[in-house]
């Protein structure tokens, strides 16, 4: 276990990209035996430089002992017309290098998440995940996380 007190939570910079998308390529690798329509590499899922430079969205890193170990964002998407909320908060690109999982550091990365979500005065907060990934499930339950709706999908050969 590492000492959490030497975890520095803070926003991600640009000149950190490189690292960034490492961790991209991270959470696709663990994502793929989920999802087999997940096209072969090259695959990316964020633009991480724009996301970084928006004023719309906050791109999070946990810091020990100068290394980047975590990652996650928040980005603000505008609700559907037949929900009360206008705007809410969507989270996305969380991940924990391997050897710091199961310490707790998602929920220091979700905390700071959410507390940018309600500086910007949203109070609803989405994520997704896949239905298998229980590891995760169990983490954002933690947290308070609720399960809403479970899509579904049919794959037609013809």
């Amino acid at each position: 276990m590492i000492d959490k007190s030497k975890i520095t939570i803070r926003p991600a910079k640009l000149t950190e990209l490189t690292t960034l998308q490492s961790f991209e390529q991270e959470i696709i690798r663990s994502e793929r035996p989920f999802d087999d329509t997940i096209r072969p590499d090259p695959v990316t899922y964020y633009d991480l430089g724009a996301l970084i430079e928006s004023d719309e969205a906050e791109v999070t890193v946990a810091e020990f002992e100068d290394k980047i170990i975590a990652t996650g964002y928040a980005r603000i998407k505008p609700g559907k017309p037949e929900y009360k909320y206008e705007r809410y908060a969507y989270l996305g690109f969380i991940c924990v290098l391997p050897e710091y999982r199961g310490q707790g550091i998602v929920s220091m990365i979700l905390d700071s998440l959410i507390t940018w979500s309600h500086a910007k005065n949203l109070r609803e907060i989405k994520l997704e995940v896949y239905d298998g990934n229980e590891v995760a499930i169990k983490a954002y339950e933690k947290m308070g996380f609720k399960k809403n709706i479970v899509e579904m999908r049919f794959h037609s050969n013809s």
